[in-house]
């Protein structure tokens, strides 16, 4: 019997954020994706593409060169509906309309099926900007047209049952689509915070001289039942699993033991979000790698 898990695994190359334009370039990023095991390659738009908005006809034909030599599947493109972009205004929504279709047009060029717009946010806990709605569904015969799912974030500190899960869910049933969707970021079932190390910058958050960050919501990952059926893509958010691979922050066995009663099948994009030391990001993906194949090839019962 097969022990391989019925979800696919992919890495997100802002994982090698304290890598990336140092001592690793785009290629190096997707070629180690590729030695560790993965399938899909997850970029950001405006971080990795050559030339954004404009990527030249001869970077495309290298992107699709280098993703067919290594297998690599592209699976999400990471955008940004930046809605404080004017100091004096708000983004108007045909600006916002405008800007989304940009990154569609640019992801299915580039063999992408997901889109993940960071939508431009009214409250701490990252209520999205009104314009979303409109923006979206402007999009959606574009999106359908070009066969990408366009899936929001639900990333710390907003909890899965919160108003904003509860609009995008109603936004879907009453639209009736299949190209909008949840993208759930594991970080949300962080149980603490990570200060992360950074060579060459100094954080003064907690010190005194700025805000802390606030407590993290308890989020139990129970929650995630009820919205699995809108989930259509997992960022694997972590920061830091030991030599036993463990990971003292993020519930992998609560996580995974949810995925698999779903049946899901789509992507866990891994999301290392820790220590920003070269070479350091290559490490700690094989190892939540290694830990998620664990658990997945375990019984139930076992987890």
């Amino acid at each position: 019997m097969s022990t391989e898990p019925k979800f696919q695994l992919g890495v997100s190359v802002y994982s090698y954020t304290g890598d990336f334009g140092v001592v690793m370039d785009l290629e190096d990023c997707a070629r180690d994706i590729e030695d560790l095991g993965a399938t899909g390659i997850e970029i950001l738009g405006e971080g990795h593409v050559l030339g954004y908005p404009e990527p030249s006809t001869e970077w495309i034909d290298w992107w699709h060169a280098l993703v067919g030599e290594l297998g690599l599947t592209p699976t999400c493109y990471g955008s940004w509906l930046d809605t404080r972009r004017n100091l004096d205004r708000g983004m108007t929504v045909e600006e916002g309309t405008e800007q989304l279709a940009l990154d569609l047009r640019i992801a299915s060029r580039l063999g992408f099926s997901f889109v993940r717009p960071k939508i431009g946010v009214v409250t701490e806990d990252l209520v999205p900007d009104p314009i979303w709605s409109e923006v979206v569904e402007r999009n959606l015969d574009f999106a359908a047209e070009k066969g990408i799912i366009i899936c929001p974030e639900i990333h710390w500190p907003t909890p899965i049952v919160s108003q904003t899960v509860d609009d995008y869910v109603a936004f879907i049933e009453r639209t009736g689509t299949k190209h909008f969707g949840l993208l759930m970021d594991t970080g949300v079932f962080q149980r603490s915070h990570y200060r992360r190390t950074e060579p060459g910058i100094s954080s003064r958050l907690g010190t005194g001289g700025g805000p802390s960050f606030p407590n993290p919501p308890v989020v139990p990952v129970s929650d995630l039942r009820a919205v699995m059926d809108h989930v259509v893509y997992f960022q694997a958010k972590f920061h830091s699993i030991d030599d036993d691979l463990v990971d003292s922050e993020i519930p992998w066995a609560e996580i995974l033991q949810v995925v698999d009663e779903s049946g899901y099948t789509g992507y866990l994009s891994s999301e290392y979000e820790g220590d920003r030391i070269a070479y350091r990001a290559s490490d700690q993906l094989r190892r939540q790698h290694a830990l998620i194949r664990t658990l997945a090839a375990a019984p139930a019962a076992a987890r």
